[in-house]
């Protein structure tokens, strides 16, 4: 049985001790085809050169044990530190918090072309604009993609809307307008005062369909390899309807219903290509009553443990041996194709 290596690339500046990453690595370690998981951090400067400066050089990296875990010191990034080429791995596991610049990615997939990512950076790119949601409008909400005022009064005409950057994240930037009032996350406003806002700005923006019943909470889907891992529903605070737990949301057990699994399985083939192995489906309860794909995210997913402990079924071994499954498999593909 081939041994594996394993890098991860990381930034653990605003970790907390809800971040997934620490139990993911844990399990990921105990696999048998696992020789050796390494990690390397942003948030170390002596890494500069690599992920500010985009140079191909040794990086700093500390090894996964049994202890690593979080603190607020960062301490398991500061243990046994040593230098390693990126080269020497088998695969990489990108674990970066959004938004990855453009340059770096392309750094990642170009100058490194044999290694096996999860996720592809091409694919976290490409996949990580509002706009490709396009791809899937049959089941999502009415959209329209505004790029200018004219665009957002045209289609705020037809109904109620939510504005979405195509770039922001976490509930970051979003903007609801319902006739002549306008919601700038909590500030509200006049239309004509928003225009004024956005006047001189680059306005792009997915422009969806407010939904009714958004109340009844965006729910979150893990999927890896293409296995639907579990669901958390996330629910507004009483003084907002943005679901996302970062902006005050609470989240509670939830399982994916048959239209949810349809939605996985629509979508799923085309990340596929794309290289996202690993990915996270939020859904909103549309006006008819069926759940609708809202978001589609590939970068640092998390949440697994809380998912964990609300079914109270071994998700993270789950989500590890299907990590381990997919990357046995693009590893044969590559054995493959340089033979």
């Amino acid at each position: 049985m081939d041994k594996i290596k394993i890098l991860v690339l990381t930034d653990h500046t605003n970790h907390s001790a809800e971040n997934s990453l620490y139990a993911l690595l844990r399990s990921m370690r105990k696999h048998p085809r696992c020789e050796k998981i390494d990690i390397a951090t942003r948030a170390n400067p002596l890494n500069d050169f690599f992920f500010k400066n985009y140079l191909d050089k040794k990086l700093f990296v500390s090894e996964v044990n049994e202890s690593f875990a979080f603190s607020p010191d960062g301490k398991s990034f500061q243990k046994m530190v040593r230098r390693e080429s990126i080269h020497d791995y088998d695969a990489v596991l990108l674990r970066m918090p959004p938004p990855l610049s453009k340059a770096f990615l392309i750094f990642l997939k170009y100058k490194f072309p044999n290694l096996i990512f999860l996720n592809d950076p091409d694919g976290i790119y490409h996949t990580g604009s509002k706009e490709f949601l396009f791809n899937f409008q049959e089941v999502c909400a009415p959209m329209k993609i505004c790029t200018s005022a004219k665009d957002i009064f045209e289609f705020s005409q037809q109904f109620p809307i939510v504005l979405k950057p195509f770039r922001d994240y976490g509930g970051r930037g979003i903007v609801r307008i319902d006739g002549k009032k306008v919601w700038d996350g909590k500030n509200e406003m006049s239309l004509n005062a928003f225009f004024q806002k956005i006047k001189n700005t680059k306005v792009e923006y997915l422009g969806v369909k407010f939904l009714k019943n958004v109340s009844q909470g965006d729910k979150r889907i893990v999927v890896v390899n293409g296995r639907i891992i579990g669901a958390s529903l996330r629910l507004p605070p009483k003084d907002s309807w943005i679901c996302n737990v970062a902006m005050g949301g609470s989240s509670t057990f939830a399982e994916a219903d048959a239209d949810e699994i349809e939605i996985v399985n629509r979508i799923n083939p085309t990340l596929e290509k794309l290289g996202i192995a690993m990915y996270g489906v939020d859904t909103l309860m549309g006006d008819d009553g069926k759940r609708i794909l809202s978001e589609i995210n590939t970068t640092s997913i998390g949440g697994i443990p809380q998912m964990e402990k609300q079914q109270g079924k071994p998700l993270v071994k789950k989500t590890t041996d299907q990590i381990w499954n997919f990357i046995r498999y693009e590893k044969i593909k590559k054995n493959a194709v340089s033979n």
